[in-house]
């Protein structure tokens, strides 16, 4: 015999799934543990929408099979728990709430993070195409809509909603789901709901507001859960915790907004469960205060601390010693972009100076003078276990924008207003649930990735970026997963680029890590990088750097730093994104510069003004990244670029850097719309003043694309250059001087620029001398051309017979050759010696003419023309 099951005060989740099991186990009885919610047995009594056995009539000795739904718990599914005794019992368990230590274990278990167990059956039932009737679906999405809270609850997901919307496509009935999970209270509940806020008493505990409440009532009232939700809307709290005395035992109903308490973990310690944001106990035998004052000392020990100094400060600070002079101070602000720094003596913390005190001195003749002279001495200094809360205070009520983080009078880190206010935000937005973690959805908080590194990229790399953590953290360093894969991450696009950035030694950490996976390291000591082969993937370590750059256009200066400035030497703000890989908190996603917004609005934006400034080449990856991902430029960028190029700072730029950047363009995108975009904003002029889009350049790139395209299709052995074709076509407007103009601006290699100068005219040629129907002929034509200057003469080609000649001797001529060899003319009574080249190309000519078919053939035609008969 098979039973289905469910928790104790069994609710509407309760019911849809073992509804919902019945459909997938028909064979198996359903059984109630105990007693239900009152508005359950009322729909039941209405509609009775499964036959229901009890437990008296069961016998438990020929149970062979338990399906237990929305609990893990054995005490929460009363005498059915004597079942558990059986080892040879059958165990099938479903289930949205987290396992925990203790839980039921079975042969078959399917636990998902949604917000009902309803959830996954619908999902179930869908994907085994097993249609429930209206009424089964009525019942699932009472089940969905009561759990969640009408889909408001935090624990909501979009697999909750989309399970409602095929309920509702199956006839699911909203007229009956509103009527039973309506949240009207009644007299008694209000009575209630007054006694408890009349009671309530607010506690904080690291930073966390948390309102306890207690009550007691005659008869059993099943609306605690929903009184827990009123009393989170009356009141502005992070938790509520509420104890009911009824029917001589103590219902304790929990509610957290917050990751710092978990309120599952809580009343466990009372025998109940739930989730992380929801949970219950029942506790008989005690009292109110004995059970409130056990809660109130078991929060102090449960609530996880709150961040810190450590956990928000930018370490790596950028410093000057005491004996420097003001104007120094100046040259070091503008040079990294600062507006404070920590004043050493030695090694020791002094003080700060900040750059308005700074600008005062030198307009006051105080260049030559040194800092100590005047920086803030009696400025507020933190230490790195300093909480959040009191450094928010003393910033705000002395208004100072930076401060110190210190250890031994040494600097650690340093915290700025702007650090402060993205973490108070974060704050803000997490309490009032703007966002969800792991939703695999884009919001502006700081969210943790690591169900989502896991489950995008392959194990391998998983743990190997967890092993990186490790390491990362036994060296005393930071590891963060940065660049195009984290980018991509929240894309949902597929990307194994690994680049990580070490708030370290980069180099120490590569070798550590290579030795740690028996991996190749080719370290780069001078620029503090490494990279690290190890089977087929690779991994690019950096030093966390900071960067300036001496004049515009030039190459960067770079010195280590933090995280947070590594990510500002960057392009633009969606390549600023960091997964912290260092336990504990490998996963955290760091977004100091908004990146989430612009991939949420598809917006390339530099991160300052002067970006273009020191390096325009960023103007051309600007229009590669809106191609490539189908972004637009932000207005301020594209005005950027306007001034970038009224300033003629592209004249400073290396043909080397423009020369990659185009490349880049032509091969990671659609050159065509590329193309016209660089031409839209000017930017095709920066190569050569000649050079326009305009109709013939369309029609030769989209042609171009289309032989490419067909090219590519014939999975032929010799690979097209993809970027020199291109190259082609946007060079074949210009002059033979034009392009050697451009091709110089460029600093094409020398081999791309003879065949880009050979090549346009030798296309030409091919299309003039293309013999009509003579196939050897063709063939000695075009053997000897470059594959490339092939293509283009194809894709230039107007008429469609020529595309034909060329097509067959790429498909078909190219690959003809005799079949004899050398060793076969000597067989046949040839000296070795200049005929052999003779032989061999007469054979050649037959063959792609069709006269010499076989290898009898060649032979005959050998002794006919070669062979002289003895006289």
């Amino acid at each position: 015999m098979k039973i289905i099951t469910s928790h104790l005060n069994a609710d509407f989740d309760s019911l849809a799934s073992m509804v919902a099991a019945q459909m997938l186990y028909p064979d198996a009885a359903v059984v109630f543990p105990g007693s239900q919610e009152r508005k359950v047995r009322d729909f039941i009594e209405v509609f009775h929408p499964v036959e229901i056995r009890r437990i008296r009539d069961i016998d438990m000795a020929g149970v062979d099979t338990l399906i237990i739904v929305d609990t893990r718990q054995a005490d929460r599914i009363g005498p059915l728990s004597r079942l558990l005794e059986n080892k040879n019992m059958q165990i099938h368990l479903y289930d949205h709430h987290p396992l925990k230590a203790g839980d039921i274990r079975g042969s078959i278990e399917i636990t998902e993070d949604v917000g009902a167990t309803a959830t996954i059956f619908t999902e179930l039932l869908r994907d085994r195409k097993v249609s429930p009737s209206s009424m089964e679906a009525t019942i699932l999405a009472l089940g969905i809509y009561e759990e969640t809270g009408c889909l408001l609850f935090p624990s909501t997901n979009e697999r909750d909603i989309l399970a409602v919307s095929y309920l509702l496509k199956r006839g699911a009935n909203l007229n009956i789901v509103s009527e039973y999970v309506r949240h009207d209270l009644g007299k008694e509940e209000l009575s209630l709901l007054n006694e408890l806020i009349t009671s309530a008493k607010e506690t904080v505990i690291r930073g966390i507001r948390i309102l306890l409440a207690k009550a007691s009532h005659d008869s059993y009232i099943g609306e605690a859960a929903l009184l827990a939700h009123r009393i989170m809307d009356i009141e502005d709290t992070d938790a509520v915790i509420l104890m009911l005395n009824m029917e001589g035992k103590i219902t304790v109903v929990a509610r957290s907004k917050v990751p710092e308490l978990d309120v599952s973990a809580l009343l466990e310690r009372f025998g109940g469960g739930g989730h992380h944001a929801a949970a219950s106990a029942t506790i008989r035998e005690d009292s109110l205060e004995t059970v409130e004052d056990r809660i109130a000392a078991l929060l102090a020990e449960l609530i996880k601390p709150g961040k810190t100094a450590a956990d928000i400060m930018t370490s790596h600070v950028i410093s000057i010693p005491a004996e420097s002079s003001v104007k120094e101070a100046e040259t070091a602000m503008t040079k990294f972009g600062v507006n404070a720094l920590p004043v050493l003596r030695g090694s020791e913390y002094s003080g700060i100076i900040t750059r308005e005190t700074v600008e005062k001195a030198i307009f006051h003749g105080f260049r030559k003078n040194s800092v100590a002279e005047f920086c803030s001495t009696d400025a507020l200094t933190v230490e790195s276990d300093t909480p959040l809360l009191e450094i928010e205070a003393a910033m705000i009520e002395h208004n100072q924008r930076f401060m110190p983080v210190l250890q031994d009078r040494h600097v650690r880190g340093a915290i700025t207003r702007t650090d402060l206010l993205r973490v108070l935000y974060e704050e803000f937005l997490r309490k009032r649930r703007i966002g969800k973690e792991d939703s695999g959805g884009i919001h502006f908080s700081s969210r943790n990735l690591s169900s989502a590194l896991r489950d995008r990229f392959p194990a391998n790399v998983y743990e190997t970026l967890r092993l990186a953590g490790s390491i990362a953290e036994g060296l005393g360093y930071q590891a963060y997963l940065v660049g195009g894969s984290v980018r991509d991450l929240l894309l949902r696009k597929n990307n194994l680029d690994i680049d990580l950035v070490i708030e370290g030694d980069g180099v120490l950490f590569a070798q550590a890590f290579g030795e740690q996976l028996h991996a190749k390291v080719k370290p780069h000591h001078a620029f503090g990088t490494a990279q690290i082969i190890h089977n087929d993937l690779r991994i690019d370590v950096a030093t966390a750097r900071t960067e300036y750059y001496e004049s515009p256009a030039a190459l960067p200066k770079v010195e280590t730093s933090s995280i947070k400035k590594d990510l500002y030497r960057r392009d633009f703000t969606i390549n600023t994104l960091a997964i912290k890989l260092s336990p504990p908190d490998f996963g955290l996603l760091f977004d100091f510069f908004g990146a989430q917004r612009d991939l949420k609005e598809k917006t390339i934006r530099v991160l300052h003004n002067l970006s273009l400034v020191e390096d325009p080449t960023r103007a051309f990856r600007a229009i590669r990244f809106s191609e490539r991902f189908g972004f637009r430029l932000s207005r301020h960028t594209a005005t950027l670029i306007k001034s970038a190029l009224d300033m003629h700072l592209f004249d400073r730029l290396s043909g080397p850097r423009l020369y990659y950047e185009l490349l880049q363009a032509l091969l990671e995108t659609n050159p065509l719309l590329t193309l016209k975009k660089l031409s839209d904003y000017g930017l095709l002029k920066v190569i050569h003043r000649d050079l326009t889009f305009d109709k013939k350049l369309e029609s030769g790139l989209s042609s171009m694309s289309e032989t490419i395209a067909w090219y590519n299709l014939l999975y032929l052995d010799e690979k097209a250059d993809q970027g020199l074709l291109y190259l082609m076509v946007l060079f074949a407007g210009l002059s033979a001087s034009g392009r050697d103009e451009a091709l110089a601006r460029l600093s094409a290699p020398p081999k791309t620029r003879t065949l880009i100068q050979q090549g346009i005219p030798g296309a030409l040629e091919i299309l003039q001398s293309l013999p009509s129907k003579d196939t050897a002929a063709l063939y000695h034509l075009l053997e000897s051309m470059e594959l490339e200057v092939i293509l283009l003469a194809m894709s230039t080609a107007r008429h469609e017979s020529r595309k034909k000649d060329i097509s067959h001797f790429l498909i078909e001529l190219k690959k003809v050759r005799p079949l004899l060899k050398g060793s076969d003319l000597g067989a046949l009574g040839i000296p070795q010696g200049p005929v052999y080249s003779e032989i061999f190309r007469a054979l050649l000519d037959g063959r792609l003419r069709g006269s010499l078919k076989t290898e009898a053939d060649e032979k005959e035609f050998i002794r006919t023309h070669y062979l002289r008969p003895c006289s």
